[in-house]
């Protein structure tokens, strides 16, 4: 009996976002303390895990804030520029961190700059699953994986955080010379 080859599937592409949301150093700035004074309540916390790279800049400020000096990473990537794609853990949290609070994450607040579809969040949470999740913006799929979060935008929104960004000319929202 002879079988034919099954063709390969193809990726299927990613609607592109339809909204542009761009941060300003100052304005992340904003939002990340912010977080802070939302976070100072809901403690103590005996350690920081941000998520890689989105994260380190809210963990810094937000351990400025609020005193703590243990901070560790968990490196995922899923990204290739605006594409979603295969989650892969680059970098586990160290057994130190995930010993606190009985070893289920309890005392442990993990930090990133956003949460999308909760893909990520989901994988980290599964390492630390009473720790307290705060993220600086949050989209709607993503929302119910987080504890704490600053500004929500809407699912179709880009958000293009200012280390990924340059000065240039924006053009208007609404260009048709009215």
């Amino acid at each position: 009996m002879e079988t034919m080859a099954q063709p390969r599937q193809q990726p299927q592409p990613q609607p592109q976002p339809q909204k542009a949301f761009p941060v300003s150093w100052d304005q992340f700035h904003r939002d990340a303390r912010a977080l802070a004074w939302r976070l100072s309540g809901a403690g103590p916390f005996a350690a920081i895990v941000c998520v890689t790279r989105g994260g380190l800049v809210p963990a810094a400020i937000v351990a400025r804030e609020l005193g703590i000096r243990l901070i560790e990473t968990v490196c995922v990537s899923s990204y290739n520029h605006i594409t979603q794609g295969e989650l892969n853990v680059l970098k586990d949290v160290a057994e130190s961190i995930v010993g606190i609070g009985g070893g289920r994450g309890k005392g442990v607040l993990i930090v990133d700059d956003l949460v999308d579809t909760g893909k990520t969040a989901k994988v980290v949470r599964d390492l630390l699953p009473e720790a307290h999740f705060a993220t600086v913006y949050a989209k709607p799929m993503g929302r119910p994986m987080v504890d704490t979060f600053i500004t929500e935008v809407s699912q179709d929104t880009w958000i293009y955080f200012p280390w990924d960004t340059g000065l240039a000319f924006q053009p208007p929202i609404r260009d048709d010379e009215i």
